[in-house]
């Protein structure tokens, strides 16, 4: 049997992995977009046909409504200051449609 290496994660790697993919994911913006008006009544549920700028970045502000926390929290995953639990990793790489490994970064 071969001993195994316990994996340690850089929460601050992770977090600027977060904010690159934050800025730069297509089926995160499109969940947030789509997640943000259905609250306000206003999505038609064809996000082909939205108007709206679906190469935009997605604010904090966006993302702490959709996830259900403050801005500064989000701001702290992003830092690295405060990891992000395991079910928000888990929604966020589900909505973003990525693995944990595409978002994880190790030691």
């Amino acid at each position: 049997m071969q001993l195994k290496q316990k994996k340690l994660i850089d929460w601050q790697k992770t977090g600027f992995n977060l904010k690159l993919i934050i800025n730069d994911n297509l089926n995160l913006r499109r969940y947030v977009c789509y997640y943000l008006r259905q609250q306000n009544g206003l999505c038609a549920d064809n996000c082909d046909e939205c108007k709206f700028k679906m190469d935009s970045s997605i604010s904090r502000a966006e993302l702490a409504e959709v996830f259900g926390v403050s801005e500064s929290v989000v701001y702290n995953w992003e830092t690295g200051k405060t990891p992000i639990s395991i079910e928000d990793l888990l929604f966020f790489c589900d909505v973003a449609h990525l693995s944990l490994d595409d978002v994880l970064v190790y030691c």
